[in-house]
């Protein structure tokens, strides 16, 4: 009897932890196709262990193994970039961010939103290039970038992060890093994304790359060549946008960490009275209406 009850605890005990990480691995999932995948393999996966558990079937079970393995092999040639990520997370011990657990020292003011809004609308204006990474929650590093920049730890503000990109300074080639209300280094050197090479400039593969790796963080982009304004979120990029479809975005993805305590619609005010040049909707709807023309003469250095 007691052998028989250590048999079934270890089996229950298998179950649950097997049960508990595919519900893990469907929680983290947010595309439908994806998704579809993940659960065809799991059933596969599922059928083998069961034919081999329970039937004596060694045909059947040779065929669906081999099934599972090219499964296996596929999937790790679609899913790359999500499993470096995984190991990344794993090797440095990040589990809260492999969880899904927003970080308790993410906090930005009701200004951030405008600050980074007016930011990007004078860049724009000014057609200088800027890159502006955005933790909403990812626990950035110095270890996720290719170069960790210089350490800034400065209160957010519009005309710190125009210095930041001035020409004739030594950082404006580099991403500025934002945590919350803070700036925390500019500088910084992104990893690059493999997708678009062929259509996208260094800036905005830059921004695909780091949030390819980090779904809780956004990266803001500002073209040098035409001044268009874009917005990198979970690997896709949103392009060309005006001012104020930015500041929707942000209001949504920034908004919804439950860090910033007034309403939206006291934030869009705020962020209406800060603005300086009431052509900036108009010059940006202009890049809009032209950017198939714009794209194609794009500089890589963009």
């Amino acid at each position: 009897m007691k052998f028989w009850g250590f048999i079934n605890l270890k089996f229950l005990l298998d179950v649950l932890f097997a049960v508990g990480f595919g519900l893990l691995l469907f929680s983290r999932v947010k595309e439908q196709r994806t998704l579809w995948l993940l659960r065809g393999y799991l059933f596969l996966v599922s059928s083998a262990w069961f034919i081999q558990r329970y039937a004596y079937l060694p045909l059947t079970s040779k065929l669906i193994d081999a099934v599972v393995l090219a499964c296996s092999l596929s999937l790790a040639i679609l899913w790359q970039g999500e499993l470096r990520r995984l190991m990344e997370l794993l090797g440095t011990g990040r589990l809260a961010v492999l969880l899904g657990n927003p970080q308790k020292e993410f906090r930005a003011t009701s200004t951030t939103i405008t600050q980074l809004v007016d930011t990007a609308g004078k860049l724009s204006q000014n057609r200088r290039g800027a890159l502006i990474v955005v933790d909403l929650g990812s626990d950035l590093r110095p270890e996720d970038f290719l170069y960790s920049g210089t350490n800034i730890e400065a209160q957010l503000s519009t005309d710190l992060l125009i210095n930041l990109f001035a020409t004739d300074t030594p950082l404006h080639d580099g991403a500025v890093l934002v945590k919350g209300n803070k700036i925390i280094s500019a500088g910084v050197i992104l990893p690059l994304s493999r997708q678009g090479i062929s259509r996208y400039g260094t800036r905005h593969l830059a921004a695909l790359g780091i949030t390819e790796r980090f779904d809780r963080c956004i990266c803001i982009v500002v073209s040098e060549e035409t001044g268009t304004l874009s917005l990198a979120n979970q690997g896709k990029l949103e392009r060309p946008i005006t001012s104020s479809r930015l500041q929707e975005l942000l209001l949504n993805l920034i908004g919804n960490q439950n860090s910033i305590g007034t309403s939206k619609s006291s934030l869009s005010k705020n962020a209406l009275s800060q603005k300086t040049n009431p052509s900036d909707n108009t010059i940006s709807d202009i890049y809009e209406k032209d950017s198939n023309k714009s794209e194609i003469f794009n500089n890589k250095k963009d």
